[in-house]
């Protein structure tokens, strides 16, 4: 005689079947049902993203051996068009996505903050229609700690062109991405990404060699305990920056987690809710984080996820950029949390005004 099937063992097959369907989603299937189409554009777009998790797999593969690797940290002793010290690491990690994408046939362009110009490639060119703009390790000072590190990366419409390479068309808002994410190498590797249907998160699972979906559809609280600071830039902030931290430090429900590296930064905050602030100083009021490469990408982000991203006194997507490697101020999470350091800024410039 058969057993009739009890509910509760219904309810544990379904859930079962529904974690099946998870664990084969894949980030280019994924790609697809998002945008419910399996248009060329479509395909272009899922071609793209799984390229971008190549690189993630180069790049990932490549840490988890830096430490055994020759000549895999380090400084490199030279700078770059930012004037900051270059590691060995950020090198092969921009060369990477170089490599990956010169045989994609789809992106005629990368702009990296390594770089002081895009890198072009002609044979992609007369049909490549997109523009790859990344930060190909963020965090790389962690590297020689083995602390979190990540790659964020923004797609764009190619627009014009270009024929004198000046690369205009990118000195656009933000609100001309077509897609924007990034990689967290962590305890695992992590894809978040975004193409304006939400933000969905990934992770590799090395016995597969594939991005799995983890997350699906993630929303950030509108409020959040977190704020996520370098506080040992305390005196070189104008005195709005020093009075949020001061009022922070004198309500409860509050607490600090920095480490140094924005994408596992954001990524805390993407999921717990809070603050991350990178704002500018008294000398350098335009900040250290830049636009194209990483402020604009993460407010995409934040913003389909519900937060706001702002440079204190404008949104971070509608800044429009001057040059490529232009940098800003960014205020970015909750958005409770973003207000309420706006609040800040608004009331020093009317005391500011009024004298």
């Amino acid at each position: 005689m058969v057993n009739t099937q009890t509910g509760e063992d219904f309810h544990i097959r379904l859930e079962d079947a529904q974690a099946l369907d998870r664990d084969c989603t894949t980030l280019s299937r994924h790609v697809l049902q998002q945008l419910q189409s399996f248009s060329p554009d479509a395909q272009d777009i899922s071609a793209l993203m799984t390229r971008i998790a190549l690189a993630g797999k180069l790049i990932a593969r490549r840490l988890t051996r830096a430490g055994l690797v020759e000549n895999a940290l380090g400084f490199t002793g030279t700078v770059n068009v930012q004037g900051e010290s270059v590691k060995k690491m950020d090198i092969y990690a921009n060369d990477v996505f170089i490599s990956v994408f010169k045989q994609s046939g789809l992106v005629c362009r990368l702009a990296s903050e390594e770089m002081e110009k895009p890198y072009y490639i002609p044979e992609n060119c007369p049909i490549g229609r997109y523009t790859l703009l990344y930060d190909p390790l963020d965090g790389s000072s962690n590297l020689d700690t083995n602390l979190n590190v990540g790659s964020i990366f923004s797609i764009r419409q190619q627009e014009g062109n270009d024929e004198d390479g000046s690369a205009k068309d990118l000195l656009q808002s933000g609100r001309k991405q077509i897609a924007a994410g990034y990689i967290l190498y962590g305890p695992s590797t992590m894809l978040v990404y975004s193409i304006g249907t939400g933000v969905h998160a990934f992770t590799l699972d090395p016995s597969l060699g594939e991005f799995i979906l983890a997350n699906e559809n993630i929303k950030t609280p509108a409020h959040g305990p977190i704020y996520s600071v370098n506080e040992g830039n305390f005196w070189q902030w104008d005195d709005s920056m020093r009075d949020y931290i001061r009022y922070v430090h004198r309500h409860d429900g509050y607490t600090a987690r920095y480490g140094g590296a924005l994408v596992g930064d954001f990524h805390r905050i993407l999921y717990q809710g809070g603050v991350f602030l990178y704002p500018g100083t008294v000398k350098k009021a335009e900040g250290k984080l830049r636009l194209l490469y990483e402020s604009a990408p993460m407010a995409y982000l934040i913003e389909q996820a519900g937060g706001r991203a702002s440079t204190g006194t404008q949104e971070i997507l509608d800044v429009v950029p001057e040059e490529l490697h232009q940098r800003t101020p960014l205020i970015i999470g909750s958005t409770e949390d973003v207000t309420l350091v706006e609040s800040f800024i608004k009331e020093q410039a009317r005391i500011s005004n009024q004298k």
